[in-house]
């Protein structure tokens, strides 16, 4: 089960780990993210080994910091790496000392393969891009692999898909550590949505693969202008001047998911926004958020989040 959220006070320390191989984009985006925060996160790559690190794309990075950096952290990000590449013994060691004394683990893309071989995923449910996750499955039998989701939040243990995937999994960290407002910070210095479709649970799935249609976008941030309202699809395909079964059709080839569910996932977003920045009474969240009565939008709440709308508030209230 995914850990409850608690904030973190302080200044989290944060390890980047370089292996040979590294695959740059993965690198970059944790930089991206917790960088955007200086405030809340300090950042250190590190290598199992000071000095050049290789990578996938051809070049080669300079980094000074080595193997000690994973144990002082609070948290450790694995990008992705080349997975032909043997893990150095050293590097799974200093892992697998990060784990016992609590550190959190992220990894990226295939960064899962050093977690995996260190022997810190057996029995647990984890994921990784899509063309890696047979290979994933062949090499750690005792690991299940899911490739139909975003992100796997195991607690202490964090996965990702490939690419844009560790944006959604590094954001889903600032927003279990700090709430939605920070992570919607974080969201906007990388010109990123700060939550995808498919809600806050363990698993975030998506229905459909995604694609780059925008014809509704106008319709979608009306509808995130009026979640108060009874957005029902028929309103909402008026709006987009489309029959309701055309407009349902391509809400889920643009969006991933239906309306409702794409609706569900915005409303609990504003709720935690008003949760965190506001004192309006449980009935009047419920009333802006289209949630209807409080028993509804607890039940909502609960199930999106695995907490109440009320123990989210006195963890999360802005200081």
């Amino acid at each position: 089960m995914q850990a409850a959220a608690r904030p973190v006070t302080g200044v989290d320390d944060i390890a980047v780990l370089a292996l040979d191989g590294v695959v740059t984009f993965d690198l970059g985006v944790p930089l991206l993210v917790f960088g955007a925060l200086p405030d809340r996160y300090r950042l250190t790559l590190c290598a199992p080994e000071p000095g050049a690190v290789p990578t996938i794309d051809g070049f080669s990075l300079g980094v000074d910091r080595g193997l000690d950096e994973l144990v002082r952290a609070g948290t450790v990000v694995v990008p992705g790496y080349d997975v032909d590449r043997p893990v150095p013994p050293a590097a799974l060691r200093a892992l697998l000392r990060a784990h016992a004394a609590g550190t959190r683990l992220v990894a990226i893309c295939s960064g899962v393969f050093a977690l995996a071989e260190a022997g810190l995923l057996d029995g647990l449910t984890v994921t990784t891009h899509w063309r890696a996750a047979d290979l994933l499955t062949r090499r750690h039998p005792a690991v299940t692999v899911d490739p139909d989701v975003l992100y796997v939040d195991n607690g202490q243990v964090l996965t990702s898909a490939g690419a844009s995937a560790g944006l959604d999994l590094c954001l889903h960290v600032v927003r279990r550590d700090h709430g939605a407002a920070v992570a919607n910070t974080a969201a906007r210095f990388a010109v990123a949505a700060p939550h995808r479709a498919g809600g806050q649970s363990q698993y975030i799935k998506h229905s459909m693969p995604q694609t780059s249609g925008q014809s509704l976008a106008r319709t979608r941030e009306w509808a995130l202008r009026h979640l108060g309202d009874d957005l029902s699809v028929r309103r909402l395909a008026e709006h987009a001047a489309l029959s309701e079964r055309t407009f349902a059709r391509r809400f889920v080839e643009e969006a991933g998911v239906s309306p409702a569910q794409w609706l569900l996932v915005a409303r609990i977003d504003l709720a935690k926004h008003l949760l965190e920045s506001g004192h309006s009474g449980i009935d009047e969240i419920a009333r802006r958020v289209g949630l209807g009565t409080a028993a509804n939008f607890r039940a909502r709440f609960r199930k999106a989040t695995g907490t109440s709308p009320t123990a989210y508030r006195q963890v999360f209230r802005q200081r």
